[in-house]
């Protein structure tokens, strides 16, 4: 009798088991759905969002007073982030909880935990404690959306993917690609979309009666400005070139070198350096991912078909706009051939030489000199390296908890005379570091900053020791993604429509790379 009870139990225990498993796959399902729609429509909402912002100075400056302010594109991309975070992370407690499931042990737990920590010490200690809560209206960069991107990373760790999981997330950014093609090129070519009327009521859809769309107002793509594009594109690129040249499918292949020859156009098209740059350095990976596939030959001959491709698209767009060629090859090669030089008109040297006589005449008597201000010029990387600078020394006043996320505009010091040299116009107003690791630093100080640096180098080392020794291609294409993301972020801030993608991304990368065994010699 008690061995029969015994064997009832057991039998009882796998059912249970197996009723538990099926339950864990299917909410894993439907999280990566989830995490899926994050990542492909999250970065295309454009709708304008009008709140009362509370400024903690009084200032007649619009940039730093406080009132009835508008927005057109983090708002409801950081609600969307909210709202997928909330959903998804009680899916996985309920995993955890109800079904059996288990958290991977990794030591990256313990880097996540210290950086979300450091993030709600900021914050409390902040002198500006509501926006380093929120961000910035125009933002939202602030400690609500970075827990969030966290919380994200480490729901995507602890669940598990399909086989063809990376042509899930290639085809599920590809209308991102596309319609900020459409977007950009509209902005390019002087026809802004805003300036018609059923985008306008498109995007004021959700504003308020009585308020409307300020005129001059103009939509560069579904990210807030050029720098964002440009940043973001350059991951788009190196993501779908990496997938085109790894892709045994040669149809796939080809959609994928395809999207990468779009992104390079709408990465020109952005006129910023940081997009460029960062496609340059991720080159060098994208080269050695190519010598170590399984067809070598395919893989150079689509890196080739793809610079020849973009070739003629840089050619077309530098035509139409100086500055594309500048802003890309021009880092490298100073003389711009697109450039028409303008003639010089003549100017009136004596007028000036009469004018110092003057001036030298009528002080000397008294030999009063006038302060020597500081010459108009810009610092290195467009102004950031002055930026840098200065977000250093407010660093030093706070250096162990920092002064909260997102809260630079209200601390820098503006209309500073030094900026003639560094900003060319000292009337310049900071409101970001242009860098998001020194955006860390000042908002949650060393211990945010060597916390998040810790969860980088492990996101990083991990997995790309499992792709050397598997040569896995999906943790090589979400890889360099992620790499891309960390190197442009030397040059962009954060928003919402590039890093809560990103760090899914990264919890994707991560999950894959823990759960790849090592190949057998």
């Amino acid at each position: 009798m008690t061995s029969f009870y015994q064997e009832l139990n057991k039998s009882g225990k796998m059912s249970d088991e197996k009723e538990n498993a099926q339950s864990r796959a299917s909410v894993d399902k439907w999280i990566f759905r989830l995490l899926l729609l994050l990542i492909g429509v999250m970065p295309l909402i454009v709708l304008a969002n009008v709140e009362q912002v509370v400024s903690p100075l009084i200032s007649n400056i619009d940039t730093l007073s406080s009132g009835t302010k508008g927005d057109l594109f983090t708002h409801y991309k950081s609600l969307f982030v909210i709202i997928i975070t909330v959903i998804a992370g009680v899916m996985l407690l309920a995993k955890v909880f109800f079904m059996n499931g288990q958290i991977r042990k990794t030591p990256i737990n313990y880097a996540i935990g210290l950086f979300a920590f450091a993030i709600i010490l900021s914050t409390v200690f902040s002198p500006n404690i509501t926006i380093a809560l929120n961000g910035q209206y125009n933002r939202s960069d602030g400690a609500i959306s970075w827990l969030c991107y966290l919380a994200l990373m480490f729901i995507a760790m602890n669940i598990e993917y399909p086989k063809n999981v990376i042509k899930y997330v290639m085809y599920t950014m590809m209308p991102f690609v596309f319609i900020n093609l459409f977007i950009i090129t509209m902005n390019f070519y002087g026809k802004d979309l805003l300036q018609y009327g059923w985008m306008q009521k498109l995007v004021s859809s959700a504003l308020p009666e009585g308020a409307s769309i300020s005129e001059g107002s103009t939509l560069v793509g579904t990210l807030n400005q050029w720098n964002y594009m440009s940043g973001m594109f350059a991951i788009m690129v190196v993501m779908y070139l990496t997938a085109a040249i790894l892709e045994k499918h040669i149809v796939r292949a080809v959609g994928y070198l395809v999207t990468a020859v779009v992104s390079a156009a709408v990465m020109l098209m952005s006129l910023s350096t940081s997009g460029f740059l960062t496609f340059s350095v991720m080159m060098v990976v994208i080269l050695f991912v190519a010598f170590r596939s399984e067809k070598k030959v395919q893989s150079f001959a689509l890196i080739a078909v793809f610079l020849i491709a973009s070739a003629p698209v840089l050619h077309v767009l530098a035509s139409k706009n100086a500055q594309v060629w500048t802003e890309s090859i021009g880092f490298v090669v100073k003389s711009n051939p697109y450039l028409k030089e303008e003639p010089i008109e003549a100017t009136s040297i004596k007028s000036d030489m009469q004018f110092d006589w003057m001036t030298k005449k009528a002080y000397a008597a008294e030999k009063f000199e006038l302060p020597v201000l500081p010459g108009r010029a810009t610092a290195a990387g467009s102004g950031r390296m002055y930026i840098w600078d200065k977000t250093i020394d407010i660093v030093k006043e706070r250096p162990i908890v920092g002064n909260g996320l997102d809260t630079l505009v209200y601390n820098f010091p503006h209309y500073n005379i030094d900026a003639r040299a560094g900003l060319f116009d000292e009337n310049v107003i900071t409101d970001k570091p242009h860098n998001m690791y020194v955006g860390w630093l000042y908002g949650t100080g060393i211990i945010g900053l060597l916390s998040v640096v810790a969860l980088i180098l492990f996101s990083i080392f991990n997995p790309l020791k499992t792709a050397i020794k598997n040569n896995s291609a999906v943790v090589w294409i979400l890889g360099i993604a992620w790499g891309a993301y960390l190197i442009q972020a030397v040059f962009n801030d954060s928003l919402p429509g590039i890093s809560a993608p990103m760090w899914v991304i990264a919890g994707m990368l991560l999950a894959i790379a823990l759960n790849t065994k090592p190949k057998m010699n």
